[in-house]
This record gives structure tokens, C-alpha cells and sequence, in this order.
């Protein structure tokens, strides 16, 4: 029986689909739905937990239809070595580095992605997560695929015609 699909939604992903005044709110809805639709799991890393209860509540989120993903020793030997590469870009570019800087969350859970065999796609509407994924794509080949809600639809990014 060949592997499931899934999908690794960020913090930023879960603030658009709960506030219904967010302009990026219909498209994580539509993100949503598809994911269901499709039998897409959906999940969630530990990481992304943290940041969203800085202002929200677990109870807030759709927990019974997400899996969560906790950030282990795979994930963190990933994270280090997928910021040594955007590190390394960004002193090229003359950005100030210093040793032992710290790894941001969305690296974390960037690692999370690569590492993890059935994730497929990290959805986000976060301008710097997808600023740090194209640094880390031109470098090596990273495993999942970047969906930036805010770019494109879900139809465009699944190749679907809307014939309504």
C-alpha cells in the first residue's frame, strides 16, 4: 500500500484560517477543505504549538484533524545543517553571522519536512520562510514542496481547473 500524502501547516498558516478578517483567510480555508477533501494528512509541528499559543490556545486549533509532529535528534542535526546552508548564503551576501547563531523555528520545521517521508508540501503565508526555503532549495534538494497561500491558490498550485 503506497505511502500517504501530507501536509506540514505553520503557525502563520493556522493564524490566516482562524481569523476570518485576515485577507489570506479564504485561501487557508480553501487550503483546508482540499487537504480534507483530498485525504491529505494534515499536521502539525510541536514547534509551531509554541508559537501559536504565544497569543492563542490549543483549544483554538482544529486538533482533531491534524496529526502533530514533535521535534526530535533527526530533526535537529537536519535543522543545523539546512542553516549552515543559509548562513553561509547570507555572509555572501554580507549579512553579520556570528557562531552559533540561533536556528529560527521555520528551519526547525523545515527540517521537520525533509526528514519526514510522507510530508510532501509545508503550507505557509510567511514572507521570510519562503525567503530562507528558496536559499536552501538553490543549495540542496529538499524533499517537500513550499506552498505560499498568499501567491497562489490552491488551484494553481494542485493543476486544478475551477470549471464553475
Amino acid at each position: 500500500m503506497p505511502m500517504s500524502e501530507s501536509v506540514l501547516l505553520d503557525t502563520s498558516f493556522f493564524i490566516r484560517l482562524l481569523n476570518s478578517e485576515d485577507p489570506y483567510h479564504k485561501s487557508a480555508v480553501e487550503y483546508y477543505r482540499y487537504f480534507m477533501e483530498k485525504g491529505i494528512t494534515m499536521k502539525m509541528s510541536t514547534i509551531a504549538i509554541a508559537e501559536f499559543c504565544v497569543k492563542g490556545s490549543l483549544t483554538d486549533l482544529p486538533i482533531r484533524n491534524l496529526m502533530f509532529v514533535p521535534f526530535n535528534m533527526n530533526h535537529a542535526t537536519k535543522a543545523g545543517e539546512l542553516m549552515s546552508i543559509v548562513y553561509d548564503e547570507r555572509k555572501k551576501r554580507g549579512a553579520q553571522i556570528t557562531p552559533r547563531s540561533i536556528v529560527p523555528n521555520d528551519t526547525k520545521m523545515f527540517a521537520q519536512a525533509d526528514v519526514t517521508n510522507d510530508i510532501k508540501y509545508f503550507c505557509s503565508a510567511d514572507s521570510e520562510a519562503v525567503k530562507v526555503h528558496e536559499i536552501m532549495k538553490s543549495r540542496i534538494k529538499v524533499n517537500f514542496q513550499f506552498i505560499d497561500i498568499r501567491s497562489h491558490t490552491y488551484n494553481e498550485t494542485f493543476g486544478i481547473l475551477d470549471l464553475q
